[in-house]
């Protein structure tokens, strides 16, 4: 189990990560060895999530979401495959973090009387100013 609050953990089983060929560093390692990390989480069939953090979740994902509902994150800033596992794993662990903070309610405001006259006031100014721009008469 993958702690991502007190209340929620994703289960390992839900996770699919799988060993890739990598570039960057690492010199002639790289074309011998898979070190980089592709992690795969299918955000839409997850039990540990409920379907509003779900749905936050694959908006927050952006590019990264497939049309399954699949979360695909690759992670290879590392040499060593077991630190670009844990950089993988830390990247979804904050996105599901983002998603379980629901979005702030709006409330409907009016403008103030003050700002109105101001924004009528700034209107004269303006339309004084292009009238003076006019042809001018003889």
């Amino acid at each position: 189990m993958i702690k991502v609050t007190d209340e929620v953990f994703i289960d390992e089983t839900e996770i699919e990560l799988k060993a890739v060929l990598s570039g960057g560093p690492g010199g002639q390692n790289v074309n011998k060895v898979a070190t980089a990390v592709e992690l795969r989480f299918n955000a839409r069939m997850s039990r540990a999530l409920t379907a509003p953090v779900s749905v936050r979740l694959q908006a927050l994902a952006g590019q990264k979401l497939t049309g399954d509902g699949v979360i695909i994150i690759r992670a290879e800033k590392h040499r060593s495959r077991e630190m670009n596992r844990r950089d993988a794993i830390d990247r979804l662990v904050t996105m599901v973090r983002e998603a379980l903070v629901p979005p702030k309610r709006r409330f409907a405001t009016r403008p103030t009387k003050t700002s109105k006259e101001k924004r009528l006031t700034t209107k004269k100014v303006r339309s004084v100013v292009k009238k003076g721009r006019g042809a001018v008469e003889d």
